[in-house]
């Protein structure tokens, strides 16, 4: 039980794990920025466009059905929210894509840079002056 223990502690504190935590909950609350910039900012104006259609709400519902002299809520397909989920899907699907495209412009500008800028040659060390020193004494004689 012991080795258990000291095993999973190994686990939990390497790097990997810790960073797969960081990266999930960044995740999930860049979800939470996604919908709600689908659901406060973009679909509003589509409704609006569309009539003030909700697509939440759209629904197809079944006939109500009596079981044993009870009345059952009748049952609804919500088709709706299966478009509602799918326009979320594609609006962050998008954010994602132009995100990694900004961090990829931003990495390549960042490396083009590096690469435009020549580094300064090296200050040559004191055992290379001194060598420097007894060749050119060398060549004199």
């Amino acid at each position: 039980m012991s080795n258990f223990i000291k095993e999973f502690k190994e686990f939990a504190v390497k790097g990997n794990a810790i960073d797969m935590a960081v990266g999930v909950i960044i995740g999930g609350a860049f979800g939470e920025i996604v919908n709600s910039i689908v659901n406060d900012i973009i679909m509003p104006p589509i409704g609006w466009l569309i009539g003030g259609v909700n697509f939440s709400d759209l629904k197809v519902e079944l006939p109500q059905v009596v079981i044993q002299g009870v009345e059952m809520a009748p049952a609804t397909i919500n088709y709706g929210s299966f478009i509602q989920t799918i326009i979320n899907f594609i609006i962050i699907a998008l954010c994602v894509f132009m995100m990694i495209k900004g961090l990829a412009r931003i990495k390549n500008a960042k490396k083009e840079e590096e690469e435009a800028a020549p580094a300064a040659p090296a200050e040559p060390s004191n055992e290379e002056k001194l060598l420097t020193e007894i060749r050119d004494l060398l060549a004199k004689k």
